[in-house]
C-alpha cells in the first residue's frame, strides 16, 4: 500500500506549530533554508519560539524575518554574523542566544536524531563554551560533555522528494537539514520537485522518509545569494 504524506501548502504544514515551542530549521546562511514555511511562520505570529538553526539568517530574508517581528525567543546557532537586528536583540537582552561551535551543532543535532543523548568533544574546552559542562580527558586531551538537541518540529528544504517523504538535497543544500530532519518529533519538508513514491532511485536519497511525517511541494523560491564575489573585469 502506498504511503502518502502530502499536505497542500505551508500552511497546512504548520498549522499545530504553537507558542513556545522548540524549532529546528535547516539551511547554512542563505543557502537551503525552508523559506515557505518560514514566510508562513511571520503570517501565523507564532511567539516565542526556540529556533535551532545553524543561522539566523539576513535582516529582511530567512529567520531574519522572524526576528524583525520579535517571534523568536531563543536563538541556539552557531553562526550570527550577518544580521543586525539578531546583535541588537542580543546586545539589548531581549534575544536569549546559545552559540555552538558549528560541528558541535550539526553532531548534537544528528545525535538527537540517531537516539544518542550526548557525547565528548574537544571543540569549545578552555572558553565559555565549556561553562558549566562536565570534562573528561581523552588520549590526554580534555573533552567536554555535549548534549543532543530535538525539537518539537523540524523544518526541513529539499531538492526533491516523494509522496512517502523520502528526500534529496541538492549541493551545498545538504548541510544542517540531513540531520535535522532525523531530530524532529514531527518533521516537515518543502520541495522544489514532488514525484510519486518509487520514482527515487534507493541508492541517492539522504533522507529516508520514516523521519518525515509532513511534505509539499514549495513555491516561488527566491534563493539569495549571501554574499556575491565577483573578479574585477580585466
Amino acid at each position: 500500500m502506498a504511503i502518502n504524506k502530502v499536505v497542500a501548502n505551508a500552511k497546512e504544514a504548520t498549522k499545530d506549530i504553537k507558542d513556545n515551542m522548540t524549532l529546528m530549521l535547516g539551511g547554512f546562511g542563505l543557502c537551503g533554508i525552508p523559506e515557505n514555511c518560514i514566510s508562513e511562520l511571520v503570517n501565523m505570529n507564532v511567539k516565542g519560539l526556540t529556533c535551532i538553526s545553524n543561522n539566523a539568517g539576513v535582516d529582511d530574508f530567512g529567520l531574519g524575518l522572524l526576528l524583525q517581528k520579535k517571534q523568536i525567543k531563543k536563538m541556539v546557532s552557531s553562526y550570527v554574523g550577518e544580521n543586525d537586528e539578531f546583535e541588537r536583540q542580543m546586545l539589548s537582552g531581549e534575544l536569549e542566544v546559545d552559540l555552538i561551535p558549528q560541528g558541535s551543532l550539526a553532531e548534537r543535532c544528528r545525535a538527537g536524531g540517531a537516539g544518542i543523548p550526548a557525547f565528548y568533544t574537544p571543540a569549545g574546552y578552555g572558553t565559555e563554551v565549556a561553562d558549566g559542562k562536565e570534562v573528561r580527558v581523552y588520549n590526554g586531551k580534555p573533552h567536554i560533555l555535549e548534549e543532543a538537541l530535538t525539537a518539537d518540529f523540524a523544518i526541513v528544504k529539499a531538492w526533491k522528494g516523494d509522496t512517502a517523504g523520502n528526500l534529496i538535497y541538492k549541493a551545498t543544500a545538504r548541510n544542517f537539514n540531513p540531520m535535522m530532519a532525523m531530530a524532529g518529533k514531527i518533521t516537515i519538508a518543502e520541495v522544489e520537485e514532488l514525484v510519486p513514491e518509487g520514482e527515487l532511485d534507493p541508492n541517492f536519497i539522504h533522507t529516508p522518509g520514516i523521519f518525515v511525517q509532513r511534505i509539499f511541494k514549495g513555491e516561488n523560491y527566491e534563493k539569495r545569494i549571501e554574499q556575491r564575489t565577483v573578479r574585477q573585469k580585466g
